[in-house]
């Protein structure tokens, strides 16, 4: 008899905006944790009491109007760690783990990079490869780990709509995807691939700023749930749920999920 682990990930552009639509989510798809990314709040801010109310528990870590992120559980939550460790790295909130059933969920919020000719381009590529350094250094691939979030990177064509006219742009760009593929080759598997090969369109990002985007399938797979093998022999579904981002007032990205059958 398993036990099904349900593991969501949503940049939700604002939580206090989404709050009601996270917590409607969890509820109607009876998940298990919900890994959120741009919750764009500072920490004394943060909707605590109205998830705690809502029955869940939470680990959060935020900044005033940009970045931040949390994890949403119906489970309790051990080992909550923030940031990388590496001061270089933490400047802004953008990492958060916890154990939840024997699993460690990392949740992360990659930099977006602004354009390839910024410095932060740079930042951004040198932040992905530092997360292969953070796990080598507490876990190995053996370890149940779970690392979802908005990576900001679709890592092939298929992940964007219009792949050759966007690759070198930031988030369809070749150095991007050495570093991300770097982090992979230390032992995670994209499980979402793992169920859906060869398959276009399947995206998790549409901009506001193109015009039904979502209707037209302008769209961009950023939103990844990666997990080591032990998990990902595990893993029996992986899905996007478009039906968030067609509400009213939605964010710009929706909910990637994975199930998790545990002995």
């Amino acid at each position: 008899m398993s036990d099904r682990l349900r593991i969501a990930s949503f940049n939700a552009n604002s939580i206090r905006n989404r709050l009601q639509v996270i917590l409607d989510w969890m509820d109607a798809q009876q998940a298990d944790v919900v890994c959120v990314q741009e919750t764009k709040v500072r920490d004394e801010e943060f909707p605590r009491d109205a998830i705690l109310d809502a029955g869940y528990q939470v680990a959060f870590k935020g900044q005033k109007a940009f970045n931040g992120v949390a994890i949403i559980s119906r489970h309790p939550m051990d080992n909550v760690a923030i940031g990388t460790g590496n001061p270089e790295w933490d400047e802004e909130a953008r990492i958060i783990r916890a154990t939840i059933k024997g699993v460690t969920v990392v949740n992360t919020y990659v930099p977006q990079g602004t354009s390839t000719d910024s410095p932060k381009f740079e930042y951004k590529l040198a932040w992905i490869m530092a997360m292969r350094d953070y796990f080598e250094q507490m876990f190995t691939p053996a370890c149940p780990i779970v690392w979802v979030g908005d990576f900001n990177v679709a890592r092939e064509p298929i992940d964007v709509y219009d792949p050759d006219g966007l690759l070198g742009s930031v988030c369809y760009n070749p150095l991007e995807h050495a570093a991300l593929d770097y982090v992979k080759e230390w032992g995670f598997v994209d499980v979402f691939r793992q169920h859906h090969p060869g398959e276009a369109n399947l995206y998790s990002f549409w901009d506001y700023r193109v015009p039904n985007a979502f209707k037209r399938r302008i769209g961009w797979r950023l939103d990844h749930i990666w997990a080591t093998r032990p998990l990902a022999d595990k893993c029996s579904n992986c899905w996007i749920d478009t039906e968030p981002r067609q509400k009213e007032k939605p964010s710009d990205h929706t909910f990637i999920v994975a199930d998790f059958e545990m002995p």
